[in-house]
């Protein structure tokens, strides 16, 4: 009867003994995978801590779809009146000649004149020859580049008519101006992208490395400049893509 009450006592050990091997084979198990599992990590981190920075260039020149052209007047003298007699001849002059040459209404405003007392404005000891001078300018907005660039050039006709128009103010210059920017961009985003990627697998091939994906990109801003000072109204517009790509091996 001891031999029968001691055998299942027995069985109870080698249940225990199994359990006990077969926890410490699943955690071996499992510590092996985990080794396998940080290793790779470290190689994937690894890997992706190489990297290249490249920058992509656009650039376009298009034509000015949009001027702003003051005509400026200057009259002088004495009598107020008499001055603005001139300038309202002046200004008329320059209207018709203008609508003559298809500038409609809405693409001109006349504006008010402006009036300098030169006896009131005077600091030196030294008497103005005349007491008023006076500004007055019609201002073209037009979408018309090429015919407003064609005006400038027949400004004679008005000075054969006793108009005299001022050139080369500071104050007064005319404006080109492109306002279609955004037809360009996704093309030009594009152009930039692409010459990103060519200098970043140059890079890669230099360095025998391949080309992994993008880790990080920004757009720069675009800028709109003249081409140069002689004709501003062809314009330059210029935008710089930056890129950053994994290298792997």
């Amino acid at each position: 009867m001891d031999k029968e009450i001691q055998k299942p006592a027995r069985n109870r050990v080698y249940v225990k003994l199994a359990c006990v091997w077969g926890g410490a084979l699943l955690l071996g198990i499992g510590l092996m995978l985990l080794g396998i599992f940080i290793r790779n990590g470290f190689g994937q981190l690894s890997s992706n801590s190489r990297v290249v920075t490249v920058r992509g260039l656009s650039e376009r020149e298009v034509e000015a779809n949009k001027v702003t052209w003051p005509i400026v007047s200057k009259f002088v003298g004495n009598d107020l009146a008499q001055l603005y007699s001139e300038v309202e001849t002046s200004n008329n002059a320059i209207v018709s000649f203008l609508k003559s040459n298809g500038i409609s209404a809405e693409e001109f405003s006349v504006n008010a004149p402006q009036v300098q007392d030169r006896q009131a404005d005077n600091y030196s000891n030294q008497p103005a020859p005349f007491r008023y001078n006076v500004t007055s300018v019609v201002v073209v907005t037009s979408s018309q580049v090429d015919k407003v660039n064609k005006l400038m050039a027949k400004q004679s006709e008005l000075m054969a008519k006793g108009i005299a128009i001022v050139a080369g103010d500071y104050n007064y210059q005319t404006l080109y101006e492109f306002t279609e920017l955004n037809k360009i961009k996704p093309d030009m985003v594009a152009d930039a992208t692409k010459n990103a990627r060519q200098a970043a697998e140059k890079f890669a091939q230099d360095s025998k490395s391949n080309l992994g994906k993008i880790k990080s990109a920004s757009q720069g801003q675009f800028s709109i400049e003249d081409r140069d000072q002689y004709t501003p109204y062809i314009k330059r517009v210029r935008v710089v893509s930056t890129i950053e790509y994994y290298l792997k091996d």
